[in-house]
C-alpha cells in the first residue's frame, strides 16, 4: 500500500505499509482494491469519451460516479463494495467497447488498460492485480516524479469534480460538456505521461469544477429554495432522535419527511450545517437545529448522541463500538458490516432511532450558529459593501474556508480571523474549516456579521462569484482586490476547490497546514511563479504579508 492523497498521509509523505492500516483507517487490501477500481474507470474514459462524438447516446458518466467517488479519502472502506464496482465497470468496459465497435471504432485503449479480468475473483486476485497499477507501479513506469505528481494532481482533483458532479446528478442536474470533459479527463490518464498536457488538465479539472459547483448550486436551489440567513440552535432537544452528516441534504429532507409524524427530531452534523439556509427544510417542525461539531471529532459527536446516525458522504471514520449498531451509511459511502440504507427505505434508522433513548429533556441551550450568506444574499447587499468599500469602512474580505482536521496548526485559521480588523473586514467562509472560529464573538460591521457562512466547500464557488462581481464594480481585477485566501485542505475535494481558483487565475493562497505530499519541489516552484501560492507557516509573518498592500 502506498498513498498520499489526503493531508493526513503519515509523516506528510504517504501511508506505506503491508500490514496495518493507513492513518485515515483504509486497509491495504481496500487501497489496492481503490487503486484497481481507478484504473479500470480510465478505460471507461477512453471508451466514453470517444463514443459521445460518435453519436452514442450511452450515459457512461452515470456508471462512473459513485465508483470513483467511493476512492476518495473516508469515504469507503468496505472492500466487498469495490469488489462490486470491479465487476460492474467490467461489464460496462465490455458493453461500450462493443458500441464503439459497431460505430465504427477502430483503435484500442492501450494494453495495461485492458488485460485485466475482474469477474469471479477473490479479493486477494483483484489485490494481485491492484498492484500493478499503484503509485509505486506508475513511479517505476514513469521514472520521474513530476510526472507522477502532475499525474495524481489530476487524479485527485478528479475525484473531487466527480463527487461535486455526483452530489449535482442526484439533484436532477448535469451538463453535457461536463461529462464528456470528465471522460475525456479520464482518457488523458492512460496516455503516456507529458509534462504540458498534465498540467493542462490538471487546469482543466479546475474549470470543469467550476461547473461542477454551479449545477451543484442550482440543484440545491431548485430543490430546496434560495438559502437565506438563519439562526440554528446547536443544543439537543426532548424527544427521539437522527442526526444526519456527510454533505447529501436530500437525504436530510427524505428523513425529514419520513419522521415528522413519527415524534423524531432531525440534526445535522459536520458539512450539514448550512442545510439549516434551505426554506423547504425549515419548514418541517422536526428540524431541531444542529449538533456537534466537524467531522474530525465525530467519535466524541456521535457516542454522546442518544439516536440513530446517518453517515450521507464523505468524512467516515472507524465507527466505535458504542454506537456501531445505530449509525448507518448511505450513497457511496461505507464500512464493513455497517448497514447500508438503498433505495431510501429508511426503516432501519427510524427502528434504531425509536429504540435509543432520544434527548429525555431539553439540553442547557449553547451557542447558535448563523448560516445562509449564500452568495445571492452578499450580492444582494452589494450597493451597501460597494459604499463601505468606497468609503473606507470596508478594507479587507478574508476568504477562510476548507476542510478542519485534527492538527493542532490548524488553529493558523482561527488565529486569522482572530486577527483581521473587526472595524474593518468581513470573513467569507465555507466547508467545515469553519467550526475552528464559527462560534467565536466576532462582531458585526455595517449590521453584518462579521464572519458570512456561506455552505459547504462547494460553495467555493459563490465566494468566487461575489469578487469576480466586486472587482468589475470597482473597475479592477480579482487579484487587486483586498481580498485574502487562507485555505485549509484535507482531500480530493479540497483539491478540486484549489484547481478551480489556478484556473481563474487567483493568488496569493496561503494553503495548509501542510502542502500535499504528492507535489514535487518543481511543481511547487510553478505554483510559486505562476500563482504565488504560499504554504501556511508564521501566522503572523503571513498576516503582515497580507496586510502589506
Amino acid at each position: 500500500m502506498f498513498c498520499f492523497q489526503c493531508e493526513q498521509t503519515r509523516d506528510n509523505k504517504g501511508c506505506q505499509t503491508t500490514g496495518s492500516a493507513g492513518v485515515c483507517g483504509k486497509t491495504p487490501e481496500c487501497a489496492t482494491l481503490q487503486d484497481l477500481t481507478m484504473h479500470a474507470l480510465k478505460t471507461v474514459g477512453w471508451y466514453g469519451s470517444r463514443l459521445a462524438p460518435m453519436g452514442s447516446n450511452l450515459a457512461v458518466i452515470n456508471e462512473a460516479r459513485e465508483p470513483l467517488f467511493a476512492t476518495v479519502t473516508n469515504v469507503n472502506f468496505d472492500s466487498n463494495r469495490f469488489v462490486k464496482y470491479l465487476s460492474n465497470l467490467q461489464d460496462l468496459t465490455v458493453k461500450l467497447d462493443k458500441e464503439y465497435k459497431s460505430l465504427g471504432g477502430k483503435e484500442s485503449p492501450p494494453a495495461e488498460f485492458t488485460n485485466f479480468d475482474f469477474k469471479n475473483k477473490t479479493i486477494e486476485q483483484l489485490e494481485e492485480q491492484g498492484q500493478k497499477v499503484g503509485i509505486r507501479a506508475r513511479k517505476a513506469s514513469f521514472g520521474n516524479d513530476d510526472l507522477v505528481g502532475l499525474y495524481e494532481l489530476i487524479t485527485y482533483g478528479l475525484k473531487g469534480t466527480i463527487a461535486y458532479a455526483d452530489h449535482a446528478a442526484d439533484l436532477g442536474q448535469q451538463d453535457a460538456k461536463l461529462n464528456q470533459g470528465l471522460l475525456e479527463t479520464f482518457s488523458l490518464l492512460t496516455e503516456k505521461p507529458d509534462a504540458g498536457k498534465l498540467l493542462a488538465g490538471a487546469l482543466r479539472v479546475g474549470e470543469l469544477n467550476i461547473t461542477a459547483m454551479e449545477i451543484l448550486e442550482r440543484g440545491h436551489i431548485t430543490q430546496f429554495g434560495t438559502p437565506s440567513p438563519a439562526t440554528v440552535t446547536t443544543h439537543g432537544k426532548k424527544g427521539k432522535a437522527i442526526l444526519v452528516s456527510g454533505h447529501d441534504i436530500p437525504d436530510v429532507l427524505d428523513l425529514l419527511k419520513a419522521t415528522k409524524d413519527k415524534g423524531i427530531n432531525v440534526y445535522t452534523h459536520g458539512e450539514l450545517l448550512p442545510a439549516h439556509a434551505y426554506p423547504k427544510l425549515r419548514e418541517f417542525p422536526n428540524f431541531a437545529g444542529h449538533y456537534g461539531g466537524p467531522w474530525q471529532i465525530q467519535k466524541f459527536d456521535f457516542s454522546n448522541f442518544p439516536g440513530a446516525i446517518v453517515m450521507t458522504s464523505n468524512c467516515l471514520i472507524e465507527p466505535m463500538t458504542s454506537y456501531r449498531k445505530r449509525i448507518f451509511t448511505r450513497r457511496a459511502v461505507g464500512w464493513p458490516g455497517i448497514t447500508h440504507i438503498e433505495n431510501h427505505d429508511w426503516s432501519p434508522v427510524i427502528k434504531a432511532a425509536l429504540e435509543e433513548d432520544g434527548f429525555e429533556e431539553d439540553e442547557k441551550a449553547t451557542t447558535p450558529l448563523t448560516v445562509g450568506y449564500h452568495k445571492d444574499t452578499i450580492l444582494g447587499a452589494a450597493p451597501k459593501v460597494l459604499e463601505l468599500i468606497k468609503g473606507g469602512q470596508l478594507k479587507d474580505f478574508f476568504v477562510i474556508g476548507g476542510c478542519d482536521g485534527s492538527e493542532g496548526e490548524r488553529s493558523y485559521f482561527r488565529d486569522v480571523a482572530q486577527m483581521s480588523d473587526p472595524n474593518s473586514s468581513l470573513i467569507l467562509t465555507m466547508g467545515c474549516g469553519k467550526y475552528r472560529f464559527n462560534k467565536l464573538p466576532l462582531g458585526t460591521l455595517a449590521g453584518l456579521p462579521r464572519v458570512l457562512d456561506m455552505g459547504q466547500c462547494n460553495d467555493a464557488y459563490g465566494a468566487v462569484q461575489v469578487a469576480l462581481t466586486l472587482a468589475k464594480a470597482l473597475n479592477t481585477d480579482i487579484n487587486s482586490l483586498p481580498i485574502h485566501y487562507a485555505i485549509s485542505w484535507f482531500e480530493q475535494k479540497a483539491v478540486a476547490v484549489l484547481l478551480s481558483l489556478l484556473h481563474l487565475g487567483v493568488q496569493k493562497i496561503y494553503l495548509g497546514p501542510n502542502l500535499p505530499a504528492f507535489v514535487t519541489p518543481n511543481m511547487l516552484k510553478i505554483l510559486v511563479e505562476k500563482y504565488n501560492i504560499r504554504g501556511t507557516g508564521d501566522v503572523k509573518k503571513d498576516f503582515a504579508q497580507m496586510m502589506a498592500k
